[in-house]
């Protein structure tokens, strides 16, 4: 088993999967990058000549024709993941999927029976902050005791003000979902794994301030939703595109005993710079820089559960339950209304 490669092929060359793409190539142990997909053919060529890559396709079904391979990689924009995924799974392939499951609600369902159809299949979600160092030690101090029992998260995403301009272009080229759907639902999905309860009420609020253009689109530039989980637990959740200090990913658990905090300063690393403007420390990029690790430690646990012949932790379940948050939060958005959320 030790020296068992697992053949993959992955679809979306973009930034992200770039990234997902060079860490299957070249630094995920048993893992063996044979095919890469996509509709840019320059990308295509570009990688399989970089990394030695046999097999370039521009139409995924091809790819899928391709029975040297044994599992499939999706990265591509989130508007084909759910029939991507639904396909890959019947040509019979274990699956990993960046999120979201689907654009729609109703398509995260349809995966979920999808998934449900091929339980041989080991089918794994892009949750990645599951997998970065201080989550999964903040999650399992929470589940020792340390803080005693969860009672409110709290969590800040905001990305760059300097990707405004190029947000804005994938936006109105793209349908994302909106800032709750396409930003919050990580942090959507870390509430429910930290505080280990489901959502039941939620009022989101939100504006265009520095930038119109976003309501222009029917989203909001900077959005808050505040969530009432199963026993009373509570989140508060802060979404942002105009983070003047670069990107910030904060999260805090308060417990009845005590409270953990992630990332309050979003430090590039141990370097500090003293001059006339003071002591100052630079801030991480973008969320490739931030959890480069985890995207390489979700991959490795991808490869090793095929080879172990067992299921991640994250599943089809948790992108159905964030998905339907999400949606919860964007109807509150849209209506300012309460909403309840829906089981």
């Amino acid at each position: 088993m030790a020296n068992k490669k697992v053949k993959v092929g992955i679809v979306g060359l973009g930034r992200q999967g770039y990234q997902h793409a060079e860490n299957l190539a070249l630094r995920v142990p048993n893992c063996e990058l044979i095919a890469v997909c996509s509709v840019v053919e320059k990308e295509v060529k570009e990688v399989q000549e970089k990394w030695g890559i046999p097999y370039g396709y521009a139409d995924y079904d091809e790819m899928l024709e391709n029975r040297e391979l044994e599992a499939i990689f999706i990265a591509s924009p989130s508007g084909f993941h759910y029939e991507q995924i639904e396909k890959a799974l019947e040509a019979g392939f274990h699956v990993f999927s960046e999120k979201p499951l689907g654009l729609y609600l109703e398509e995260a369902e349809k995966v979920e029976k999808a998934v449900s159809r091929h339980p041989d299949k080991v089918f794994m979600l892009g949750f990645m902050r599951r997998y970065d160092r201080s989550y999964a030690d903040a999650k399992r101090m929470i589940d020792s005791g340390e803080i005693g029992e969860p009672v409110l998260i709290r969590c800040y995403g905001l990305d760059p003000a300097g990707k405004l301009d190029s947000f804005l272009k994938f936006a109105r080229d793209n349908y994302s979902g909106g800032l709750f759907l396409d930003m919050a639902i990580h942090d959507l999905d870390l509430a429910r794994w930290y505080l280990q309860a489901e959502p039941e009420e939620v009022w989101a609020i939100g504006g265009s301030y520095a930038r119109p253009e976003f309501a222009e689109l029917g989203d909001a530039e900077t959005g808050a939703a505040m969530v009432r989980f199963s026993g009373n637990r509570i989140g508060i959740f802060v979404a942002g595109r105009n983070c003047a200090h670069g990107y910030h990913i904060e999260t805090e658990i308060i417990g009845t005993n005590g409270t953990l905090r992630i990332g309050t300063v979003p430090e590039r690393n141990q370097v500090m710079i003293f001059n006339e403007t003071g002591a100052v420390k630079k801030c991480t990029g973008g969320f490739l820089e931030r959890f480069e690790q985890s995207y390489l430690s979700e991959a490795e646990e991808f490869i090793n559960c095929i080879l172990e012949n067992r299921k991640p932790s994250v599943n089809v379940r948790d992108g159905v339950e964030s998905t339907r948050l999400g949606y919860a939060c964007k109807k509150s958005f849209e209506t300012g209304k309460l909403v309840r959320v829906k089981s």
